[in-house]
């Protein structure tokens, strides 16, 4: 019974990740970012002073809140660093319809946007330091990307998700897949604010076949495409939903089977959601973020 319950909040967790803040708040700004005509709201933190600043675009989890990321773009602002996050396509108040292919062209329309003119001169970003990050799904689609964009020098990841494993447990058990199910179900429109893609939703990924996932969905898989990138992974000792054995260290092992020498691996004794250690957790990004020549 404890594996299931386990394993059941491992398949949860992507339908009930919030968003979390920590410390004096930076005053985020709206945003809208237009992804080929589908708008998407989100949130930028920006620092004070003259600029040009580095900026992070800065991934939530899933289905993500709308506010802060572990508290991470409010203390990156305080640092110097700006912060763009925002709410994935047919999420909350973005239009459209969320599906895994459509969170990485929001990714793209993020980058997009910083390089806009307008935006540019607006929020002082350096565009020769835009950098890529996030915690649990958005940690998961931030290595995809990078993976598949080479311009993307430096990424971090948080307690990455893994698509091909989150599919693996979610067919492979009926009572996580009927108790998946049924959490997702309450919170999809009409009942809840998410609006899958046609043939997006777990139930419809699992009718088509584990083997119709998309690769680049895999971590490993995008180890071979990433090793000249400067990337961060940072787990959770007690984290029972990303797991470091099923996640975490797969990943950083077929990096290092690659020959990746950029990579930077740190563990928290916390859990998914770091409580304990949200300050210490942010400190270690901005150090990171700041060594990166």
């Amino acid at each position: 019974m404890k594996t299931i319950t386990v394993l059941f909040e491992l398949l949860v967790l992507f339908a009930i990740s919030p968003a979390i803040t920590q410390g004096q708040a930076a005053m985020p700004v709206d945003i809208t970012i237009d992804r080929d005509g589908i708008l998407l709201k989100g949130k930028f933190f920006f620092s004070d002073g003259p600029g040009p600043f580095p900026t992070v675009v800065l991934l939530r989890g899933f289905p993500g809140g709308e506010s802060d990321v572990l508290g991470i773009g409010n203390k990156l602002a305080h640092s110097g660093i700006n912060a763009l996050t925002f709410n994935y396509s047919g999420t909350y108040q973005s239009q459209g319809q969320i599906s895994w292919d459509n969170m990485q062209l929001d990714i793209h329309a993020a980058f997009k946007f910083l390089r806009q003119s307008k935006n540019t001169t607006q929020f002082k970003v350096d565009t020769n330091n835009i950098f890529l990050g996030g915690w649990c799904n958005g940690g998961g689609m931030a290595i995809t990307y990078a993976a598949y964009h080479p311009e993307v020098n430096v990424v971090f990841s948080i307690a990455p998700s893994d698509q091909t494993e989150f599919m693996k447990v979610y067919i492979s058990n009926p009572e996580i897949k009927k108790m998946t199910d049924k959490s997702f179900g309450d919170i999809s429109y009409p009942k809840g604010h998410l609006r899958f893609e046609k043939g997006a939703s777990p139930q419809e990924v699992a009718a088509a076949g584990i083997d119709k996932i998309n690769p680049v969905f895999n971590l490993k898989k995008c180890a071979p495409l990433l090793v000249s990138r400067d990337i961060l992974l940072i787990g959770g000792w007690d984290d029972i939903q990303t797991t470091m054995e099923a996640f975490i260290l797969p990943l950083y092992r077929a990096l290092q089977n690659e020959g990746a020498k950029k990579v930077r691996f740190i563990a928290f004794q916390d859990d998914h959601y770091f409580q304990k250690s949200r300050l210490e957790l942010a400190d270690t990004v901005i150090n990171w973020l700041k060594t990166i020549k």
